[in-house]
C-alpha cells in the first residue's frame, strides 16, 4: 500500500508532540519527520532524531536553494521541512507522521493534499494557560504572546480532517490512534494494491 502522511498541529502547550511520540511509539509503521531547526537542543532532545540543528545561516542556505517545502521563523527561530526527505521517505513502506504549526501544515496541504490533518485541542483556553505556567520557564511577555496566538490558532481548526481534544491524555492518544487506523481502511487506499486480486 502506498505511504501515507499524518499532520499534526496544535497550539504550544495542546500537548501535540507529547501525542506524536505516544502515536510513534505504539506504531512501527509511522516514521517521524525530522524537521530543520536553529533553536538549540531541549534537554533529551538527540540532532537527527527530533531535529537537524543547523545553524541560521546553513538554514537560509536551504531556504535560498528552495529546498524546503514549508518553513516559519517562531520566536526568533526557524523551523522547516525537506521536500526531498518526504519524497524519500514516501517510496518507502512506512507512513510519516508530522509534528508542525498551522503555517507549515497549510504548505504540506497544498503539496500533499491526500494527507491526513488533525488539529490538537486543550480542553480550553484557561487549562492551556495553566499548562504553559506548568512548565515554569516562560517569561510573562511570551506568555502572553503565546496566548494571543492560540486564540488566533484555534480558528483554523475547521480545514482539518481531524479535531482531537487533548483532555485525559490516554483517551487522546486512543483517538489519535484511531483516525491513523480508519485513515489506513480508506477505499482509495485499499482497493487500487487488492483490486488485481478480483479480476
Amino acid at each position: 500500500m502506498a505511504s501515507q502522511i499524518f499532520v499534526v498541529s496544535g497550539a504550544s502547550g495542546s500537548g501535540k508532540t507529547t501525542l506524536v511520540k505516544a502515536l510513534q511509539a505504539s506504531d512501527p509503521r509511522l516514521r517521524f519527520s525530522v524537521s530543520y531547526t536553529t533553536r538549540a537542543p531541549r534537554p533529551g532532545e538527540v540532532d537527527g532524531r527530533d531535529y537537524c540543528f543547523v545553524r541560521k545561516e546553513d538554514f537560509q542556505g536551504l531556504l535560498r536553494e528552495g529546498l524546503l517545502v514549508e518553513y516559519i521563523e517562531q520566536f526568533g527561530h526557524y523551523y522547516g521541512t525537506s521536500r526531498a526527505w518526504i519524497d524519500q521517505a514516501l517510496k518507502g513502506s512506512r507512513d510519516i507522521v508530522f509534528d508542525v504549526e498551522i503555517h507549515g501544515a497549510k504548505a504540506l496541504k497544498e503539496h500533499f493534499p491526500q494527507g491526513n490533518f488533525i488539529f490538537i485541542l486543550p480542553p480550553s483556553l484557561a487549562a492551556l494557560e495553566q499548562r504553559l505556567r506548568d512548565r515554569g520557564s516562560l517569561p510573562e511577555t511570551e506568555m502572553q504572546e503565546r496566548l494571543a496566538r492560540v486564540r488566533q490558532e484555534v480558528h483554523e481548526t475547521p480545514w482539518y480532517d481531524y479535531a482531537v481534544v487533548n483532555d485525559v491524555l490516554s483517551e487522546a492518544i486512543e483517538r489519535l490512534q484511531a483516525i491513523v487506523t480508519a485513515a489506513r481502511c480508506r477505499t482509495g487506499v485499499i482497493w487500487p494494491p487488492v483490486k488485481p486480486l478480483w479480476t
